[in-house]
C-alpha cells in the first residue's frame, strides 16, 4: 500500500489454551456454542498406559542402546559426561540420576580376564624357571608372552576387532601356549649345551633339529580355529575374534623363537652355559638348592617314568588295547551325564523379573500389585544387598522402547522389576529360586517370570524372554490354543522347567457391538458413522484426524485430541448411550443402544506371526538342570503329541535351544573337520601316513580326559566346552609330535623301534611336560571362573586342562608304545616281502 510492502496476519491459530476454549463451534438460534460448553482443552497427556518407579518414586526412564559396532565403555562414558551439562537446563526439582549400565559388568569382566592372564603369565613363568634353573633362560623364554600378545592386538586393531572379553580371553587361553616354541627351544639347546658343543653351534643345531617339529606344532595348534571361521549365528561372533586373538599370538610367537629366542640366547647364556647343570652348582643359595632338589628329583621321575615305559613297551598289546578300551568305555558313560548347555549362566548382579497381573487389569490396579511384589522382594534380599528397584509398569508408548524390549509386554497388566544387587552379595541364583518358589503363593493368578538380566544371556536368547521358544503356528488360532494349552500341562511335569507361560493367552475382556444396519440406515446413519463415534470417543481423534497446535512461547508443537475421559466412562450403560452423529445432516442424534446390542466376551490381546502365519508361543525356563536335557523331554513330547497338532499346524522349538544345536553341530562336526585337517598337515610335513596316525593316536585320550573333568567339577557340555576340545586336539598334537619325529629320527640311525621309541620318550620327557604343564598352570585361573564373567570361559579352561593331563600321559606312554608296535609290525613285514 502506497510505497510499502505489508505482510498480512490472520488470527487462524488461537494464541493460548484458554483460547481454545473459547472457540465457537455452533450457532443454534441466537445462541454461540463454544468448546467449553461441550468439553473442556487443558494441557494433559493420553491415558496413561506406562508407570516408571525408581525405589518407590515416580520417573521418567530413558534407556540408551549402542550401536553393535560402538565401544560400550566409550559410550556409557559419553553420556555419563554429558549429563552434568543436561542437568544444569533442568529445573531444580528434576533430578537426573544413572540407574544402571553394562559397562560396569563389561569393565569387570575386562579386570578379570586381564588378571588371569597375569596370574597365568607368572605361574607359567615360575613353572619355567623351576624346570630350568636359570633365570635367563626363563627371561628369554618370559619375553616371547608380552611381545606375541602386543603383535597380536596390533593385528587384531588392523582388522577392525575391538579389546573385548572375547579377544582378552583368546589372549588369556593362549598364555600358557605363547612359551611353547620358546621353551622347546631353549631346552634343546641347553641339551645341545650339555653335550659339550660352544653356544653358538648349539643354537645352531637345537634349531635345526626341532625347526620342523616346532613349524608343524605351530600350524597344528593355529589349525584347529579353522572350524571356528564357519560357525553360524551368535557363536561365530563370539569365537572368531577368540580365534583370531590365539592364531595371531600363536604366530608371532614362533617367529620370536626362530629369531629373538636365538639371539638372545647367544648373548644372555654365553658364559653362563652351564649355570643350569645342577652338578656344577655349589652355592649355599637356598633358591639354588631349591632347585638341586627339584632336579634330583625330577631326574628320579625320569628314571622311574622309563623304567614303566620299558614294561609298556615289552607289554604292548595288552597295555595299548586296556588304555584304548578305557578311553572309549570312560567316553560312552561320562558323555550322557555331563548334560548339554549353550553358554554357561553368569551371575551379573541383577535380577529381571516379569510380571503379568490378570489380562486386562489396569495400570493402577497394576501398579498396585508391583508395590507389594517390590515389598515381598525386599523382605526376602537383605537391605545391604539391594542397591535400587526399578518398576516398569505397563505397556511403553514409544513403538521403539517396544521394539527393543526383551521382556515381550502385551498391556498395562505387565510389568518388569528390574532389582540391582550390591557387589558383595550372595549368589543371585539363590534369591532366583527363593522368590519362584514364594512370589506365586503370594499372589495366586499373577504370572511371574524370571528373565535374562545380563546382556550375555540376552544376546544368546536373540530378544527372546526365554532361552525356550515352542511355536505353534498355523491359521487355526482356536484349535491351536487348545493344543498349546494341553502341551503346556505336559510340558510343566518336565523336571528342570521353570516360568512356563503362554504369550499369547485368550482371556483379554472385550464388548463385541452388533449394530443393526438396518436400524441405523432408517435414521440416516451407518456402519462407519457409528465406528467413527465409538472410535473418538474412546480411542480419541488424534488417531484418524490428526490435528495439532503450535505454542507461540514454547515454539513446541501439541496434537489435539477429542476424547471422553476414562471417568465418564465407567459402566456398560455408559457405553451404551455413547451419542451417535453422522455426516447427514437430516438424520437426528441416537444413542449406541438404540443402533447396537453390546455383549461380552474374550479374545486375544496380542496377535503374533511367524514368516505372515499366525503363532503361539509357549516360553519356559530352565532351573536346576542344563537345557539340552529338558530340551530333549519336550521334544519326546513333542513328538508323541503330533497326533493331536490340527490339520495345517506346525510345532517348532525355537529360541536359544535351536541356536546351540546349530552351534553343537557346527562345533562337533569342526572338531572332527579339526582332527582330519591335522592329520593331513602332518601327512605333508613327514612324508608318511603311519607316523601322522601314531601323533594323532593320543586325541581319544584327550577327549576322555576333557570328559572326566567336566564330570568331576559339575561342568556341563557347552560352546565354549567344546571351544576348549579344539584347542584341546591342537594342543596334545603338539606333544605327540616331538616324541614321534625323535622317534623316527632315532629308528633313520639303525635302532629298532622299541628302543627308538624308549629314547624319544625318555629324551622328550621334560620338554612334554614342561609344554603340557605350561598349558595346564596358563588355564588355572580360567578354569577357576574367578571375577565377573568369569563363569563364561570357565568351561573352556577345565576343558583343555582334563585333555592335556591325559593326553600327556597317553603322549609319554601310548604313542611311544603304538610307534613300537606299527613300526615292528612294519619291519616284520618287511623282513616277510625281502624272503619272498
Amino acid at each position: 500500500m502506497g510505497s510499502r510492502e505489508y505482510n498480512v496476519n490472520l488470527n487462524g491459530a488461537p494464541a493460548t489454551i484458554a483460547a481454545l476454549n473459547r472457540i465457537p463451534i455452533k450457532t443454534v438460534g441466537t445462541t454461540t456454542v463454544y468448546v467449553h460448553d461441550v468439553g473442556w482443552v487443558r494441557d494433559g497427556f493420553p491415558p496413561q498406559t506406562n508407570i516408571v518407579r525408581v525405589n518407590g518414586q515416580r520417573s521418567a526412564l530413558i534407556t540408551v542402546q549402542k550401536a553393535g559396532d560402538a565401544s560400550t565403555l566409550n559410550v556409557v562414558a559419553g553420556i555419563k559426561s554429558m549429563l552434568p551439562l543436561i542437568e544444569s537446563t533442568l529445573p531444580d526439582q528434576l533430578k537426573l540420576q544413572p540407574l544402571a549400565d553394562q559397562s560396569v559388568f563389561v569393565r569387570a569382566s575386562i579386570s578379570g580376564v586381564l588378571r588371569e592372564a597375569l596370574i597365568a603369565a607368572c605361574l607359567t613363568g615360575l613353572m619355567i624357571l623351576i624346570f630350568l634353573g636359570s633365570w635367563r633362560s626363563t627371561l628369554i623364554i618370559a619375553v616371547s608372552i608380552p611381545l606375541s600378545i602386543l603383535t597380536s592386538i596390533i593385528v587384531l586393531s588392523a582388522l577392525g576387532e575391538t579389546i573385548n572379553i572375547m579377544t582378552l580371553g583368546g589372549l588369556a587361553l593362549a598364555v600358557g601356549i605363547l612359551v611353547d616354541d620358546a621353551t622347546v627351544e631353549i631346552e634343546n639347546i641347553n641339551r645341545n649345551v650339555a653335550q659339550g658343543k660352544q653356544i653358538e653351534q648349539a643354537i645352531l643345531d637345537g634349531a635345526q633339529q626341532i625347526a620342523v617339529p616346532a613349524f608343524v606344532s605351530t600350524l597344528s595348534i593355529c589349525i584347529v580355529f579353522a572350524p571356528m571361521f564357519f560357525l553360524t549365528g551368535v557363536a561365530r561372533y563370539l569365537f572368531v575374534p577368540l580365534a583370531e586373538a590365539v592364531v595371531f599370538a600363536m604366530l608371532a610367537s614362533y617367529l620370536l623363537s626362530r629369531t629373538l629366542v636365538p639371539t638372545m640366547a647367544k648373548y644372555l647364556l654365553r658364559g653362563h652355559e652351564h649355570e643350569s647343570d645342577p652338578a656344577t652348582m655349589s652355592s649355599r643359595n637356598p633358591l639354588v638348592r631349591l632347585q638341586l632338589g627339584f632336579e634330583r628329583r625330577f631326574e628320579g621321575l625320569r628314571d622311574a617314568y622309563h623304567r614303566l615305559l620299558e614294561r609298556c613297551l615289552h607289554r604292548r598289546r595288552a597295555f595299548l588295547a586296556g588304555f584304548f578300551a578305557l578311553c572309549v568305555v570312560s567316553l560312552a558313560v561320562l558323555l550322557p551325564q555331563l548334560g548339554e548347555d549353550f553358554f554357561p549362566s553368569v551371575d551379573s548382579g541383577q535380577i529381571l523379573l516379569h510380571m503379568r497381573a490378570p489380562t486386562g487389569t489396569r495400570i493402577e490396579d497394576t501398579a498396585q500389585l508391583a508395590d507389594l511384589v517390590e515389598r515381598e522382594i525386599r523382605s526376602r534380599i537383605p537391605p545391604g544387598e539391594v542397591v535400587s528397584v526399578i518398576d516398569n509398569i505397563g505397556l511403553p508408548y514409544s513403538g521403539i522402547n517396544l521394539s527393543y524390549s526383551t521382556s515381550a509386554p502385551i498391556g498395562p497388566s505387565d510389568a518388569d522389576v528390574l532389582v540391582s544387587l550390591s557387589p558383595r552379595h550372595r549368589p543371585t541364583d539363590q534369591y532366583v529360586h527363593d522368590l519362584r518358589m514364594t512370589l506365586p503363593r503370594h499372589f495366586p493368578g499373577v504370572m511371574f517370570a524370571f528373565l535374562p538380566a545380563d546382556m550375555v544371556s540376552q544376546i544368546l536368547n536373540f530378544g527372546l524372554p526365554a532361552p525356550i521358544d515352542i511355536q505353534v503356528i498355523g491359521q487355526n488360532l482356536e484349535a491351536n490354543h487348545r493344543y498349546a494349552d494341553s502341551l503346556l500341562e505336559k510340558i510343566r511335569y518336565v523336571p528342570g522347567t521353570a516360568d512356563l507361560r503362554i504369550q499369547q493367552p485368550f482371556d483379554q475382556p472385550n464388548f463385541n457391538v452388533a449394530v443393526n444396519r438396518t436400524k441405523a440406515q432408517e435414521v440416516g446413519l451407518s456402519e462407519r458413522d457409528v465406528a467413527q463415534n465409538l472410535l473418538i470417543s474412546l480411542s480419541g481423534s488424534f488417531q484418524t484426524s490428526p490435528t495439532y497446535w503450535l505454542d507461540p512461547d514454547s515454539r513446541v508443537s501439541y496434537s489435539i485430541a477429542a476424547q471422553t475421559p476414562q471417568y465418564r466412562m465407567d459402566t456398560l450403560q455408559d457405553l451404551q448411550n455413547i451419542p451417535m452423529t453422522g455426516t447427514n445432516p437430516a438424520a437426528p442424534p441416537q444413542i449406541l443402544s438404540n443402533l447396537a446390542s453390546v455383549k461380552r466376551g474374550a479374545e486375544m490381546p496380542v496377535a503374533s506371526h511367524y514368516n505372515i502365519q499366525p503363532v503361539i508361543d509357549i516360553y519356559g525356563g530352565v532351573q536346576g538342570r542344563d537345557l539340552g536335557g529338558v530340551a530333549g523331554d519336550i521334544t519326546r513330547i513333542i513328538r508323541d503329541t503330533q497326533g493331536q497338532v490340527p490339520r495345517g499346524t506346525q510345532v517348532i522349538m525355537r529360541g536359544q535351544v535351536q541356536t546351540m544345536r546349530s552351534s553343537y553341530m557346527g562345533l562337533g562336526s569342526g572338531l572332527i573337520f579339526t582332527i582330519v585337517l591335522v592329520y593331513l598337515l602332518i601327512v605333508v610335513n613327514f612324508q608318511s601316513w603311519l607316523d601322522p596316525f601314531i601323533i594323532i593316536a593320543a586325541l581319544p585320550a584327550a577327549l576322555t580326559g576333557i570328559a572326566c573333568l567336566l564330570f568331576v567339577t559339575h561342568t556341563t557340555l557347552s560352546v565354549p566346552a567344546l571351544t576348549g576340545a579344539i584347542m584341546c586336539v591342537g594342543v596334545a598334537t603338539v606333544n605327540s609330535i616331538l616324541v614321534v619325529s625323535f622317534a623316527s629320527e632315532q629308528m633313520a640311525e639303525g635302532k629298532d623301534a622299541i628302543s627308538a621309541a624308549l629314547q624319544a620318550g625318555f629324551t622328550r620327557f621334560r620338554p612334554v611336560l614342561m609344554t603340557a604343564l605350561a598349558m595346564i598352570i596358563g588355564m588355572v585361573p580360567m578354569a577357576l571362573g574367578m571375577g565377573e564373567g568369569g563363569e563364561q570361559n570357565a568351561p573352556l579352561g577345565r576343558a583343555v586342562i582334563g585333555g592335556l593331563l591325559l593326553a600327556t600321559v597317553a603322549t609319554l606312554f601310548f604313542v611311544p608304545t603304538f610307534f613300537s608296535a606299527l613300526h615292528a609290525r612294519r619291519k616284520v613285514a618287511a623282513n616277510d616281502e625281502q624272503r619272498r
